[in-house]
């Protein structure tokens, strides 16, 4: 039996000057664009923003990549989609959706994917004020 599927497109908020859309023609690209949708209720309600408030980021600016608000948002999104672990962050912080939600398409440094992978992201779960080390 043949899908029936709706050959409209659907427009999301435009990351880094390129357009955002969902359609069922684009071939396996990924299978998660239902978090799309997580996208842009967050940023009607602002949780992620809101949450990424909380934390301190002791972090040296000059060596930062990743803010702390792409980061909560990522590991929030991940959860959501069903990737509790933080080893799943090695592949996704390649994936292309997970980089729109985090408004990120492209790293600024050659070393890096736009978005993190495991290490930095336990290094904000775990982070305090004083080295631990």
């Amino acid at each position: 039996m043949p899908t029936e599927c709706n050959p409209t497109l659907f427009d999301f908020a435009p990351v880094d000057g390129r357009a955002v859309v969902a359609s069922f023609d684009g071939g396996r690209i990924t299978s998660d664009a239902g978090a799309l949708l997580l996208g842009a209720t967050d940023r009607t309600l602002r949780l992620t923003r809101r949450l990424a408030a909380c934390f301190t980021d002791w972090r040296n600016p000059a060596f930062v990549e990743h803010d702390v608000e792409t980061l909560v948002m990522q590991r929030i999104v991940g959860i959501a989609l069903g990737y509790e672990d933080l080893i799943d962050h090695d592949e996704l912080r390649h994936d292309p959706v997970m980089a729109v939600l985090a408004g990120k398409l492209a790293a600024r440094r050659s070393d890096c994917a736009p978005l993190a992978g495991k290490s930095t992201l336990n290094r904000l779960e775990l982070s305090r004020p004083e080295p631990s080390r």
